[in-house]
């Protein structure tokens, strides 16, 4: 199922019939646009910024949050946090297999075995390797962030850079900063000076997979990769 919203376009694979999640968006998305209305630092800052404000929707204080946690601008966290926000809503309901894809920012709850295609157009690993994704019943956010690839805003030079954390806001937010420190003179420079950013921000990720040209790098602990057929992503 997809469902578009404005800019969010989520790819949504769920054990729930009926569901309503198409309504749920809309609204966390117009309690998002409210407020931006009438703060447009949490638009356009591209650091952390805080507020004294009380009530605020929780798709805001939650981007908040996890920008703080992660070092980088509200809006950066956004596409974890609308996937976010919907897998919880979807485990409300009691769901216990969503798998909610926003722009490449995934949240997913899982009661089997599933790949996750790691798409990152790397000459050489290719598109066809996927992490394998153990059964659990706590959500898990992957999310990605590339130099190359998407409308996303990059200052690096990563083919891609995977987060996998227990909050989707966050593991998006520290795809964006880490994959921004994606620089150097060679591809090893880049590589290096990505996971030294990335060790920074251990306390609030499981693991991270690096990728650009020739050098890839892990850092922490990773779902186990597997080779996979071939993933288009034009054409899923």
């Amino acid at each position: 199922m997809e469902i578009d919203v404005g800019e969010t376009h989520i790819r949504l694979t769920t054990d729930l019939k009926n569901h309503d999640l198409t309504d749920y968006i809309y609204t966390i998305r117009s309690q998002l646009k409210a407020y931006i209305n009438h703060n447009q630092d949490f638009l356009l800052s591209m650091e952390p910024i805080t507020t004294d404000e009380e009530n605020l929707a929780p798709i805001v204080e939650l981007m908040y949050e996890s920008s703080k946690h992660c070092d980088v601008g509200p809006m950066a966290c956004v596409a974890g946090t609308i996937s976010e926000l919907s897998l919880e809503y979807l485990m409300s309901k009691n769901s216990t297999h969503s798998i909610v894809e926003n722009g490449g920012d995934i949240a997913l709850v899982n009661n089997k075995k599933l790949l996750c295609g790691i798409y990152s157009n790397n000459e050489v690993l290719g598109n066809n390797i996927a992490f394998e994704i153990k059964k659990r019943k706590v959500p898990l956010g992957i999310c990605t962030s590339s130099g190359k690839i998407g409308h996303s805003i990059s200052f690096g030079d990563a083919e891609s850079v995977t987060v996998i954390s227990n909050s989707p806001s966050v593991a998006d937010g520290l795809a964006t900063r880490i994959a921004n420190d994606v620089r150097g003179m060679t591809s090893e420079d880049r590589v290096s000076n990505a996971v030294e950013t990335a060790e920074e921000f251990r306390e609030f990720f499981s693991g991270v997979l690096i990728i650009s040209q020739d050098n890839v790098a892990t850092v922490g602990r990773l779902p186990k990769i597997v080779e996979t057929s071939k993933f288009d992503f034009n054409q899923s």
